[in-house]
């Protein structure tokens, strides 16, 4: 198989997944995620999890365009690029309630001196609660949010462009790659944006707060634009 497309082609392939995975609509809608991870490890399997479901997607579709000779049609094309536009909407969104949601305003009514008084008190959230969750549960999201990217975008003209390849083993070859290369690519990236939010929980967790708040605006903006652009 690697004899039909050739080490060059191969090392390009890894090498135009790692760049893709650093598509920022990708950044985005992980970064999201990543926010409510509390340690690298979580973090890192965000990464890895999206980077699953974007190679099936990937491979999905090599199916459809290489073995089966069909055309992906401009429109899916398209819905798959407003579907990502709602995901990233989605996404921060859920970022920024979550963000909101973990602090607390509480009014108190006092009495001094025969006066009454209303005050208002916003209160930081307690202790951080340690969640035990199943590797399987802490990719279901990450991996579906890989495969609406993987049907959307620059992914939709890699599979159009395989489409001309002779071989269908080097086609698929060449997808597998592509799918390590984006994967590893995000693992990397998972990793590093986890690391402030890792880093803050036990410290500063007003800081961890405002970095979710921030992630989470920064996604709906993105969204909207990147929805708005299709």
């Amino acid at each position: 198989m690697i004899s039909q497309i050739g080490p060059t082609a191969l090392a390009f392939g890894f090498t135009l997944g790692l760049r893709h995975a650093l598509d920022a609509d990708h950044i985005a809608a992980v970064s999201t995620l990543v926010s409510e991870s509390r340690n690298i490890w979580r973090s890192s399997l965000v990464g890895t999890w999206w980077g699953l479901g974007h190679t099936a997607a990937l491979l999905a579709a090599g199916i459809a365009v290489i073995g089966l000779k069909l055309t992906i049609p401009p429109r899916f094309a398209h819905s798959m690029e407003i579907a990502v536009a709602v995901m990233l909407v989605s996404l921060g969104t859920r970022a920024v309630l979550t963000a909101l949601g973990r602090w607390k305003i509480h009014r108190h009514a006092h009495a001094h001196d025969g006066s009454a008084h209303v005050h208002f008190h916003v209160h930081r959230p307690g202790a951080h609660v340690h969640e035990h969750r199943h590797i399987l549960a802490i990719g279901a999201r990450p991996f579906l949010v890989g495969l609406v990217h993987g049907l959307a975008g620059s992914a939709g003209l890699l599979i159009l462009a395989l489409s001309t390849i002779s071989s269908a083993l080097a086609g698929f070859a060449f997808i597998v790659v592509f799918g390590l290369g984006s994967t590893a690519g995000m693992l990397l990236m998972s990793s590093l944006i986890g690391l402030p939010f890792a880093w803050t929980v036990r410290r500063f967790h007003w800081v961890l707060q405002g970095l979710q708040l921030a992630v989470g605006c920064g996604s709906i903006l993105f969204g909207c634009v990147y929805g708005l652009t299709r």
